[in-house]
């Protein structure tokens, strides 16, 4: 099961979240800093599955921005990277080129 959805830029801002269970904003502002220093830190050699605390982490890089998935530990990450490959596809198709720019004033306005 997704957790949360997060669209992130290279200097750690979060552009766009969703979570799909309760987390109160104190502590997705925490899960978010932790999270994105856990992705952003790693080298491009490294794997893009990531365990944390008592899930998941799937991320994928895409020029300046970062989408990261929370799972469960039952979810198929390889099936969870492909997801967001084919997220990134349909913003593609639907913005031209995806920026950031584009994601940080058009996705919001999009209902996940």
């Amino acid at each position: 099961m997704i957790k949360f959805f997060l669209m992130v830029n290279k200097q750690g801002q979060t552009r766009l979240s969703r979570y799909y269970e309760h987390v109160e904003i104190n502590k997705r502002t925490m899960l978010e800093a932790e999270v994105i220093k856990n992705c952003l830190s790693r080298s491009k050699d490294q794997c893009s599955f990531i365990e944390y605390k008592d899930f998941k982490l799937v991320y994928r890089q895409y020029a300046a921005l970062f989408i990261v998935v929370g799972i469960n530990e039952t979810e198929n990450e390889m099936a969870v990277y492909e997801l967001i490959h084919n997220f990134v596809e349909v913003l593609d198709k639907y913005f031209s080129r995806v920026s950031e720019l584009d994601v940080s004033f058009s996705v919001s306005e999009m209902h996940l």
